[in-house]
């Protein structure tokens, strides 16, 4: 009888412990846009299997790529809605919410990636995450993300800002990135990235601008002979932490989280870098026209027709970020 109880107990023991465990088991959903195949979900899925071994399985992190949890303006508001926990978006969704922290989509604000990754780390950036976390009502900026240096696809080459005059060329319909192209003359479309590749295709626009890995990865290069190393966007995404989230973990799963998150976008961006490097080669090899461009010359043209104001940046702002070494 007494063996009969222990073995009893020790069952419910197990089973209650088991339960505490499943319990103490907190999971989240993880967004973002972009394909299973790009790093920023590769090493998404790296930094929720981490910080599940960091944390010793308290934490559960489900990744949803490729817009399943809905585009990018819904999981931005997921965060407040809590039906997402952690997103990966670019500053121009941050900067509707405060305008400042968009002044790093600025044309030539950057030198280089080395020059936004140092920027990352910067006072300023700290002053800008900051003002967004407190005009969003909490969202907590934990890493930065190099996405790519945008460039352009054109039917002509181009090699000087005047060389775009009249030119029909797509752009997203964010105000940044509007201004290269019409400080240079161009007529700007917003057309949806899907139909891009078609409107090339037809006539409909005869340019568009992307990083070299979405040219590639859009196939741009088969409707566009000459690839224009124009850089004047040097992209980056941010991780970001929900308000509710941020606010329950513990002063150590904080710094949990931050670490793995800072790790996971170290890894991304290297990747991002050295695709990069291997796609101009790629594209010259491929038959296809790749021209340096004059940078002094558009960036010279951009600050004479455009000015940081008109889109709620300051030149405090636009001035520390240029002074990083």
């Amino acid at each position: 009888m007494k063996l009969k109880l222990t073995t009893i107990l020790g069952a419910t023991v197990a089973v209650l412990a088991s339960a505490f465990a499943a319990q103490a088991q907190t999971v989240l959903k993880w967004a973002h846009v972009y394909e299973t195949s790009e790093p920023f979900h590769t090493e998404s899925v790296w930094a929720a299997e981490e910080i599940a071994k960091r944390t010793d399985g308290r934490y559960k992190i489900d990744v949803f790529p490729a817009s399943q949890l809905g585009k990018e303006a819904d999981i931005n508001q997921g965060l407040k809605l809590g039906t997402v926990d952690i997103i990966i978006s670019g500053s121009s969704f941050a900067s509707r919410e405060y305008p400042p922290i968009g002044v790093t989509y600025f044309p030539y604000i950057f030198r280089d990636p080395s020059h936004l990754i140092a920027y990352t780390k910067s006072d300023v950036f700290k002053k800008l995450a900051q003002g967004y976390e407190e005009a969003s009502g909490g969202n907590k900026i934990t890493a930065v993300t190099y996405y790519g240096t945008r460039h352009t696809t054109a039917n002509k080459p181009i090699e000087k800002c005047a060389d775009m005059a009249g030119l029909k060329i797509r752009v997203p319909d964010v105000p940044a990135y509007l201004a290269m192209p019409r400080a240079c003359g161009a007529n700007t479309t917003p057309i949806a990235f899907a139909e891009v590749y078609l409107a090339l295709q037809n006539g409909t626009v005869e340019a568009q601008e992307n990083p070299l890995t979405t040219i590639e990865a859009k196939k741009f290069y088969e409707v566009q002979k000459n690839i224009v190393l124009t850089g004047h966007i040097v992209d980056h995404l941010n991780t970001v932490v929900s308000p509710t989230l941020w606010s329950n973990l513990s002063d150590e799963d904080k710094q949990i989280f931050s670490e793995v998150m800072a790790e996971a976008a170290e890894r991304a961006t290297k990747i991002v870098e050295q695709r990069e490097q291997e796609l101009v080669e790629k594209f010259k090899a491929d038959g296809l026209t790749v021209t340096e461009v004059d940078k002094a010359d558009f960036e010279k043209t951009v600050m004479e027709k455009v000015t940081l104001e008109e889109f709620g940046y300051t030149k405090e702002d636009w001035e520390a970020i240029r002074a990083i070494q």
